[in-house]
């Protein structure tokens, strides 16, 4: 009975180590394929990856050539920014500059009408005279004028004397009149001397009262014991130059 069992025993053992070897087997050419496949795969995936790589390289360098066109394209856009407001600028002062000129060609254009009536052979010869009249408002209630006078009846000779201003008008809704004193609001003052040849042009500043409305200016001169008065319309010295006699 017991020669049996042994025997069983030592049938039993030569088959458990045969499995084992068996399993290492099957694993050692498990571990084979596997190496045989990983080596596959990376001789085929070794051209693309080396393309992949080569098109990585590539790309970057186009990442880097668009960046510094990004980079001058931004520049040249702010440069033109400068650019266009220098122009705006410039464009500016040059209207502005020529705006100065057409006045001042206008201007030229109104003393040189002016001077040829005044030496030309066939205009008229006159004595003594307020050629024009201006006024202007300032600050407050001061008022600018500038009176013109000429003569050309006698070209040789020099016009001495001086010059007062009255204003017509209604003050607080009753007429009423503005004397030289008054306008200058100064009971010892002075009227405005001239000394001149041909032409020769006055200037100075009045004062108004608030609630006096003009109608008419009165210019007074007085000259080699002589006066001579010539009235101006308000509204006609305000917007115009008034010609005497008009």
């Amino acid at each position: 009975m017991s020669v049996s069992v042994n025997r069983r025993r030592f049938s039993v053992v030569p088959r458990r180590r045969q499995n084992r070897w068996l399993a290492v087997i099957v694993v050692i050419l498990w571990l084979l394929s596997l190496g045989l496949v990983w080596l596959q795969s990376a001789r085929q995936a070794a051209p693309t990856l080396a393309a992949v790589a080569a098109e990585r390289d590539t790309l970057r360098e186009e990442q880097k050539n668009l960046e510094s066109d990004l980079t001058d394209a931004r520049q040249q856009i702010a440069n033109l920014g400068r650019s266009e407001e220098i122009a705006r600028a410039a464009n500016l002062n040059l209207q502005r500059t020529l705006s100065e000129r057409e006045e001042e060609m206008a201007q030229l254009r109104a003393d040189v009408s002016f001077y040829e009536r005044l030496v030309g052979t066939s205009g008229q010869r006159r004595g003594l005279s307020v050629h024009s009249l201006e006024f202007s408002q300032g600050a407050d209630r001061v008022w600018s004028y500038q009176v013109t006078l000429v003569q050309n009846l006698n070209r040789g000779k020099i016009s001495r004397g001086d010059l007062t201003l009255a204003i017509e008008g209604v003050l607080d809704g009753t007429l009423d009149t503005l004397e030289w004193t008054d306008l200058k609001q100064e009971s010892d003052s002075q009227p405005q001397p001239f000394e001149f040849r041909y032409f020769q042009q006055l200037r100075g500043n009045v004062m108004l009262p608030p609630n006096f409305q003009p109608h008419r200016v009165r210019v007074s001169l007085r000259t080699e014991g002589r006066e001579l008065e010539q009235p101006f319309d308000w509204d006609r010295i305000l917007t115009t130059t008034a010609s005497a006699g008009r």
